[in-house]
């Protein structure tokens, strides 16, 4: 068995999805079961997507609506003839739980996973009317419930399914409440903030009433009442309507779950509420918020009664209005709206204003309706007759709310309501008139700023106004909603708000400067601390639309009202440091000068502000240049050189000769400018010392050419009285007598010796001709009286004689002032002499020794005896050629010790030999050559000589001998 709608498929829960706004909002559509049914409906309820209808024979059929063709069939234990027919069903919002009335007060309990109906005992008797499930979430049990009866009884129960023959299916059953006449509508509600307490709503047909209040806690789950002590410790808030009410209609119903929205509003969260009664509908909300002793009294009084009147009574055929209105026969809420069944119509009102905006019929005169329910959790809504069903189904009911709120003058959920931008526009438009007339102008800037009303016409009603702020607050706005692409828009009016800022501050430091009287309420600190604000918010503003403003327009709007505080404020912004580092260094702000150098990375920065700074603050500046490698020092010479005038710096802590040593020795600087600057900061300090300027001219001879100009070095040496310096220019150049000369001039005697000991030794005439220049120097210095004195001195060279010297002193020197000097000449003489003396006996004796050597070559022989053999090839030696060493007596063959040799010798002898024995075969000088040859192969013995001891490496047994010889 399925159900089958004439229209579409069953569920329906996804129309609301459908942006079609052409579809109507409520359609009320037929239910076509796909099966026959032989009896009548006789009651319904549906929650969380199940469907549930019981028959008059005592069926019970449970349909899921996602799986339409799965249906329960479920039957009741007795025949109704026993227990009567089902009158209610009650079924909780998960679907879970189903309580079902019969009319001989038979009552039955049937869990979802159960199709065996369970009777409740201590229920037998009790005409159920309502139940008020409880809100916690879902459990195998019912937990703690409210019933309400026929007869004014309010019940407290707890049921649970047990599968045990014996055990009851309610845990307990307790009278907690008694009211005045049936139980109409009942409802539990949970308070979030506060756990444990509870909001009750009990209804009749002529009373409502409100509790709010802690419930009990028993020790365990299931095991005593926890309404009780609401009830008799918390009054009720009442509500009555006058007249009898017995015969007309009494319902109570909330609004279902609302929908899973991330934008939904705190408002939109809470419940509404409606209660049928004799005299229409009172509807209103049911806040959650923290239960006080006067919810209920807040709760009624902020509800209003939709009167019968305000439905359209029916007609008839003939098209005329029924003279007497008949009774609403029930109720249903949805998120907006009040559905009513009335006279076979089913009627929509929407909440907010109470007007009808769905009015169909739907029974034939005489139809009658079974019942209206609601399905609380999938917001679907369902009419019953005694043979037919009807779903009603609503469709984005919540498209018009925005009007009927923008109506109500209700802005702010209007806006969030409205879903088109012209719907939002509408809303904005017409929230900013109203504004307006409230003369509440800068909340109107904001909402103006995001319709479309003319920009000029909003814009001339805040200047005719005088409202300089919600002028710029409406340009602010207005700002905001430009696009990127209207460029000339949104630099007019970011322009245009630069103007309103400077006028704005100008105004607030005339009036803090006057100290005149302000505006009531208004003293001149609050006027400072609106100063501060109005910068602070210029500031924001520059910041974030930098981009929209013209640079020049804006420096000129700025500097036509002398606001030098925010230029420096807006150039920080657009990040224009010439401007910020031109403002500080002109207030001589050195540090704020240096936190802007510092973020700084365009060269052309740091060469345009280096002299000023290093002139104040050239130790940090150094460090800053230092940590930039890739600037290029030559271009920050100037700033140096200014920085060098001021001679009271001492080297050590001269920052501009710190940096150049860094670009040397760190960069590798090969650029002569920089040496040269050095050199220059170096030779015109007036520091007598010359210790820094030879340290450098010391660490640059290591280079294998000078990186500085020689000449200019030279020249600022001489100009500066830097004799050392000087001195060792000449040196480097090897200009030693020019050196020499240059340090006599200024007397620097030591210096000058220095420099005649420079030339090597392979150049002694020059270093002697140095050391005269420098004896005479000495000589003329000492005088008569020191001729000692000058000697002593001269013995620091060994090249001197005192025959130099004697020509160097004056004319009237006397001997005796030198004679031991003359002397120890003369005896140096002598010996030298002796020893050229024993030198030339010595080679006499040598050469006579030596003769006599020759003498007995001629002399040498040696004895070969007929058997003797070479010591080569153990051959015969008088076999052919050979070879005898007198010394050893050992004899060789020519060509064997010839052999032999070649195989010892080097690689020039061996090749000598060879090419003498080639040139030998060709038929060269044969003499000559066979001499040389002989000469190289006989030089010694090769078992005597050199030849043997390199043998000693050599194995004794050879590849080619017999090994087997060897074996012991």
């Amino acid at each position: 068995m399925a159900l089958e709608s004439t229209d579409r498929n069953i569920p329906s829960t996804n129309l609301e999805d459908l942006s079609d706004s052409s579809l109507p909002i409520f359609k009320v559509e037929r239910v076509q079961l796909q099966f026959s049914i032989s009896s009548d409906f006789v009651a319904a309820q549906v929650a969380n997507n199940v469907l549930i209808l019981a028959l008059s024979t005592g069926r019970i059929l449970r349909i899921d609506l996602d799986s339409p063709g799965d249906i329960d069939d479920i039957d009741l234990p007795k025949r109704p003839q026993e227990i009567g027919l089902i009158r209610h069903m009650f079924l909780d919002p998960s679907a879970s739980h189903l309580v079902v009335t019969t009319t001989l007060g038979e009552n039955y309990y049937l869990h979802t996973q159960s199709r065996q109906p369970k009777a409740l005992s201590r229920l037998r008797g009790v005409r159920i009317e309502r139940i008020a499930w409880n809100p916690s979430l879902p459990t195998a049990s019912t937990r703690e419930i409210l019933i309400g009866a026929s007869d004014g009884n309010v019940y407290e129960a707890y049921i649970e399914p047990s599968n045990e023959f014996y055990r009851r299916e309610e845990k307990y059953l307790k009278a907690v409440y008694k009211v005045d006449g049936p139980v109409t509508g009942l409802w539990i509600d949970l308070i979030p903030t506060r756990p444990d307490v509870r909001r009750v709503v009990i209804a009749t047909s002529i009373r409502l009433l409100h509790f709010a209040g802690r419930i009990g806690r028993p020790g365990q789950e299931g095991s005593g009442s926890i309404f009780t002590k609401l009830f008799e410790t918390e009054t009720p808030t009442p509500h009555e309507v006058a007249g009898n009410s017995e015969t007309v209609p009494s319902t109570f119903t909330v609004s279902p779950d609302p929908p899973k929205s991330p934008s939904a509003s705190d408002d939109e969260g809470e419940r509404s509420y409606a209660w049928l009664s004799a005299q229409g509908v009172l509807h209103g909300k049911l806040p959650t918020s923290a239960a006080s002793s006067n919810l209920g009294s807040t709760i009624f009084n902020s509800s209003r009664m939709l009167p019968r009147s305000k439905i359209p009574a029916s007609e008839s055929t003939s098209g005329r209005k029924k003279p007497t209105l008949d009774p609403i026969s029930s109720i249903l809420l949805t998120q907006w709206h009040i559905l009513c069944f009335v006279e076979g119509r089913i009627v929509a009102i929407q909440r907010l204003d109470e007007k009808v905006v769905y009015d169909q019929v739907v029974l034939e005169p005489g139809g009658n309706m079974l019942c209206l329910m609601s399905d609380q959790k999938q917001n679907t809504f369902w009419l019953l007759t005694r043979q037919e069903i009807f779903e009603i189904v609503v469709t984005d009911e919540a498209r018009d709310v925005w009007k009927t709120m923008l109506a109500a003058q209700i802005f702010e959920q209007a806006l969030q309501y409205a879903r088109t931008p012209a719907q939002k526009d509408a809303v904005a438009t017409a929230s900013g008139d109203f504004l307006i007339n409230k003369k509440r102008y800068l909340d109107a800037a904001s909402v103006y700023g995001k319709s479309s009303r003319s920009f000029e016409q909003v814009a001339l009603t805040f200047i005719d106004h005088g409202e300089q702020d919600a002028l710029r607050k409406y340009l602010l706005t207005k700002l905001s909603t430009y696009k990127k692409t209207s460029i000339m828009q949104r630099i007019m009016i970011a322009s245009w708000l630069v103007e309103i800022f400077m006028s704005k501050l100008n105004s607030l430091d005339d009036t803090i400067t006057t100290k005149a009287q302000l505006v009531e309420g208004t003293n001149t600190a609050e006027t400072k601390d609106e100063l501060g604000g109005i910068r602070k918010e210029f500031e924001d503003f520059v910041n974030k639309y930098k981009a929209d403003l013209d640079r020049k327009t804006t420096y000129d709007i700025i500097s036509s009202h002398g606001r030098e505080r925010e230029l420096l404020a807006y150039a920080t912004a657009i990040d224009d440091s010439n401007f910020v580092l031109s403002y500080w260094i002109q207030r001589e702000r050195w540090q704020e000068s240096l936190d802007v150098i510092k973020r700084q990375n365009d060269p052309e920065m740091f060469y345009r502000y280096s002299s000023v700074l290093m002139t104040h603050v050239s130790t940090d500046l150094v460090d800053v240049l230092m940590r930039h490698p890739d600037l290029n020092p030559r271009k920050l010479i100037p700033a140096l050189l200014n920085y060098n005038k001021d001679d009271r710096v001492p080297l050590a802590k001269n920052q501009a000769a710190r940096y150049l040593n860094y670009c040397i020795n760190q960069l590798q600087s090969t650029d002569p400018a920089i040496h040269n600057t050095l050199i220059s900061i170096y030779a015109s300090h007036p520091s007598p010392s010359e210790a820094a300027l030879m340290s450098y001219f010391s660490a640059q001879s290591l280079n294998p050419k000078p990186l500085y100009d020689t000449d200019f070095a030279f020249r600022l040496c001489i100009q500066h009285s830097r004799v050392q310096s000087a001195v060792h220019i000449y040196s480097s150049m090897g200009e030693f007598g020019s050196a020499v000369d240059l340090a006599l001039k200024h007397d620097e005697i030591d210096l000058a010796s220095s420099v005649a000991d420079k030339p090597t030794d392979t150049d002694p005439a020059l270093r002697k001709r140095l050391w005269l220049a420098v004896a005479k120097k000495v000589i003329s210095q000492q005088g008569i009286g020191s001729i000692k004195t000058a000697l002593d001195f001269m013995k620091r060279c060994d090249l001197l004689r005192i025959e130099d010297l004697i020509p160097l002193f004056p004319d009237f020197v006397v001997i005796d002032d030198f004679k031991e000097e003359i002397c120890a000449a003369l005896e140096s003489y002598s010996r030298s002499i002796s020893a050229l003396d024993s030198e030339m006996d010595a080679s006499a004796a040598t050469a006579e020794s030596i003769k006599k050597d020759i003498k007995s070559l001629n002399n040498r022989y040696a004895i070969v005896e007929p058997g003797e053999r070479c010591r080569v090839c153990e051959l015969p030696l008088l076999s052919r050629q050979f070879f005898v060493f007198p010394s050893c007596q050992h004899g060789f063959h020519s060509d064997c010790l010839g052999r032999k040799v070649l195989e010892g010798s080097g690689l020039t002898v061996r090749g000598r030999i060879r090419e003498l024995q080639a040139s030998i075969a060709r038929g060269g000088r044969r003499e000559r050559e066979a001499r040389e040859l002989d000469a190289l192969v006989a030089q010694q013995c090769i078992l005597c000589g050199d030849h043997a001891i390199k043998m000693i490496e050599e194995p004794f047994v050879s590849e080619s001998d017999d090994h087997n010889e060897w074996a012991l």
